[in-house]
């Protein structure tokens, strides 16, 4: 399809919870699975970054994500649970604000339920970095940007500030 536009921090969609995808509008989920990895990709050739998209990113309020690691997942109408009480502390970023990171505390493990892209209900447990991956996009799905969760004010850095923190 096309890569479209990422909505960029400030834009007030991105405070917006998502909706449900139903069953019956299922089929019509695909152009936009099409766009988000188009948009990922996009991004990712430019700024060497993104592993994951979620829908509201690109304005379209649904619980949708997109995840590219090793390989392509699709998590409909997700679900986290199982958030480990053991807690990691990371500079998270955010194609919605591509030049800034945002220190936050995210869980070190969880358990997201999901439909695939058949309509199959799936479980996956992840640790680390995909843990923390995960709750990212999640968040987005809830209207919660990582500039929300921050852990302090001294919690902002430049992307080009890196080697310094």
């Amino acid at each position: 399809m096309t890569a479209r536009e990422i909505l960029l921090l400030g834009n007030p969609q991105l405070y917006r919870v998502s909706e449900e995808v139903q069953e019956a509008e299922f089929s019509e989920i695909a152009p936009i699975i099409e766009d988000l990895h188009d948009t990922m990709m996009a991004f990712r050739e430019k700024y060497r970054a993104g592993r994951a998209i979620a829908a509201p990113q690109i304005g379209v309020m649904k619980r949708l994500i997109y995840m590219h690691v090793d390989r392509p997942i699709v998590f409909v109408n997700p679900i986290l649970r199982d958030l480990s009480f053991e807690m990691m502390e990371v500079w998270d970023d955010c194609m919605c604000f591509p030049d800034l990171l945002v220190r936050v505390h995210r869980h070190y493990s969880c358990t997201i339920d999901y439909h695939d892209e058949d309509w199959n209900l799936k479980s996956m447990t992840v640790e680390g970095d995909l843990s923390e991956l995960i709750q990212h996009e999640y968040d987005h799905l809830n209207g919660i940007l990582a500039v929300s969760r921050a852990i302090d004010e001294r919690s902002f850095a430049l992307r080009s500030q890196r080697d310094l923190l």
